[in-house]
């Protein structure tokens, strides 16, 4: 028999919330839209949010613009959020919102622009 996952409640939701600057929950979906600048961005945005999901196996609904990723996560079969959720996001603030740090030998300092920027939630 498959184990269910345990579904986090309104205050528990807000608890694990506070950890995460940036998402919301709407509708049920913990949600975040990240703000590219640009297509190319956009797509390599998505393309590691894939990467992380498969890894994962635990799959976001992803809307995608031309500057812009919205994510939206819950588990569908536990027909709500889970820590699977939160940890998934968690992952995907980490690689999304990646910047190099100070002090960085020269090769690897990183680009000047920011390519992803997390907007806050509306």
């Amino acid at each position: 028999m498959a184990r269910q996952d345990r579904t986090y409640t309104g205050a528990e939701a807000a608890a694990q919330l506070a950890k995460l600057p940036g998402w919301s929950i709407a509708e049920g979906w913990l949600t975040r839209k990240f703000t590219t600048d640009g297509w190319g961005t956009t797509l390599m945005l998505v393309n590691a949010i894939g990467f992380l999901a498969e890894i994962a196996d635990h799959h976001p609904d992803l809307a995608v613009g031309w500057s812009s990723v919205t994510v939206k996560l819950n588990t569908h079969s536990a027909k709500g959020i889970t820590d699977k959720d939160f940890e998934l996001a968690r992952e995907i603030d980490a690689v999304a919102l990646k910047r190099p740090e100070a002090g960085r030998a020269a090769g690897l300092s990183g680009s000047p622009h920011a390519f992803v920027r997390g907007d806050a939630p509306k």
